[in-house]
């Protein structure tokens, strides 16, 4: 496997089957049928091939592994790929949901489903970019251009009000994403380099640092999204069709976190602790204010979109309170929310289907006949809660206790975002699934059909198994946070001790 370039065939595999796709006349439903097909058939063996990946990692090593690299731009820009213990779980969380992307879309797109899938895969291809790539340049392109592909699906399979919201959620992110081009070149000119592991051991000057996060910032800050630049999210995650809501929130958002991994916090680590009352303000006002928002919300997907402002909100707090135990809470809630919030759109898309509505309104009683559903919607709902034993539980914990250690009045106001989670899903839950079914166009809806439950059942058991045992998770990215933490910690002292002897 040493020689095999596995990082390049997991990136790319998808192409090669949107190229097939290509090839087949979209004419029929036996046509449709052979597209379904291959795309599903294409992204399955990329996440048994991306397996090995993780098979193959060694946990103990806290550099990049599986690294390729060959010449591609002049000015010593290359075609740099690799991955460590903080990406390749994003590498596996993205394989791992796109055949259930597929499986979700099988019935509910019956238009244009040729370029559907087309535009899946390519979307595949550029988000596993993004985790991979060791080049300043080369992520810029993949983190860009899955803008396109992810535009296009909410705009042309979206709701009513499809357009707008694809072109809020292309301008917002395209804005930030502007200032980090900028702050490139100017790291290029400083460091000579766009290399990634070069510049995390190159010493930027404090000053450049502050104007580079900031650049930086923008961006991922937009991505994620934080307070006060989330308004895009609820929008684009209620036009978006099932598939794109699971994407959108389980993989497009946490590319914001990852860059805050990657690059903010080793890269500037004296404009990092500069910043953080600024990240704990943010963090601290987007769990609590987009709560207390959740509750008022009379659509479901859209208060599940502000539940994940919010849950992204622990995030960031955990990233920027630079300490191990906040780094790992950070990335487990990250992948916890992948799992947790994909799943909880799935939910949706299964009575959406059945309905064609979201309005909390039009629901109640679906105990009574779709009792599995039931079941399976309480599970995801308690993870969205934070419940021990689920996933849900060991990022938040993880979080609050690292910033506890470091602030004690942002964690305390932070926790009160637990309480008010609790309320907006428990209140959601209860207006849908319990109380007698009294409405006639429920009494005839199906519980979840063979393909719902292939779906679904995966994450349930996913959402479990890492609430009560989280070493897989946790083992993968010690080594890489250790790594981080020092780094980031030796750069402080550093800098202390040089403005000490000025």
């Amino acid at each position: 496997m040493t020689d095999w370039p596995i990082l390049s065939t997991v990136t790319f595999l998808p192409l090669v089957g949107a190229f097939l796709i290509l090839l087949i006349r979209d004419e029929g439903e036996a046509a449709r049928r052979n597209i379904r097909n291959v795309a599903l058939l294409t992204t399955t063996f990329t996440f048994v091939l991306s397996l090995f990946i993780w098979i193959g990692f060694d946990n103990n090593y806290a550099g990049f592994q599986f690294v390729e690299k060959m010449a591609w731009l002049d000015s010593g820009i290359s075609y740099h790929m690799g991955v460590d213990g903080i990406s390749m779980l994003f590498v596996i969380l993205t394989t791992f949901l796109m055949p259930l992307c597929v499986l979700a879309s099988w019935t509910s797109i019956q238009n244009r489903v040729k370029e559907y899938m087309i535009a899946f895969l390519i979307l595949e291809t550029l988000m596993i970019g993004v985790f991979c790539a060791l080049d300043l340049v080369l992520f810029y392109v993949f983190f860009e251009a899955s803008l396109i592909p992810m535009f296009i699906i909410i705009g042309v399979w979206g709701g009513k009000r499809r357009v707008y919201a694809s072109f809020k959620f292309f301008l917002y992110t395209l804005l930030g994403s502007v200032l980090m081009m900028l702050a490139i070149m100017a790291m290029f000119f400083e460091a000579g380099t766009t290399d990634i592991p070069t510049l995390l051991t190159h010493s930027f000057p404090t000053g450049m640092q502050q104007w580079l996060w900031l650049a930086f910032f923008a961006s991922f800050a937009v991505k994620m999204p934080m307070w006060p630049v989330h308004t895009w999210l609820p929008d684009a995650h209620v036009e978006a069709p099932t598939a794109g809501s699971v994407i959108l929130a389980a993989i497009l958002l946490k590319m914001g976190g990852y860059g805050f991994l990657r690059f903010s916090l080793p890269m500037f680590p004296d404009a990092s602790l500069y910043f953080q009352p600024m990240i704990f303000a943010l963090s601290v006002i987007a769990i609590v204010y987009t709560s207390l928002v959740a509750l008022m919300q009379e659509d479901i997907k859209k208060l599940i979109a502000y539940s994940s402002v919010a849950h992204m909100g622990f995030v960031t707090m955990g990233i920027f309170a630079m300490n191990p135990e906040g780094i790992q809470g950070g990335i487990f809630q990250m992948l916890s929310h992948g799992l947790i919030s994909g799943a909880l759109f799935l939910c949706v898309g299964v009575i959406y289907d059945r309905m064609h509505t979201r309005e909390i309104t039009a629901f109640g009683g679906l105990v009574n006949n779709m009792p599995v559903y039931a079941v399976v919607f309480l599970i995801f709902t308690m993870a969205n809660v934070g419940l021990p034993g689920t996933s849900g539980f060991v990022g938040e914990f993880l979080t609050l206790v690292a910033v506890f250690q470091v602030n004690t009045w942002v964690a305390l106001i932070a926790t009160t975002g637990v309480v008010l989670s609790a309320a907006y899903a428990l209140w959601l839950y209860r207006r849908v699934v319990f109380g007698p079914l009294v409405k006639e166009g429920l009494k005839g809806l199906a519980d979840l059909s063979r393909r719902e439950k292939a779906i679904i059942y995966p994450l349930v058991f996913l959402v479990i198994l890492f609430g009560v045992y989280p070493a897989p998770v946790l083992d993968v990215t010690a080594a890489s946070v250790d790594a981080l933490v020092n780094n980031v910690t030796l750069s402080l002292e550093g800098a202390q001790s040089a403005a000490a002897q000025q």
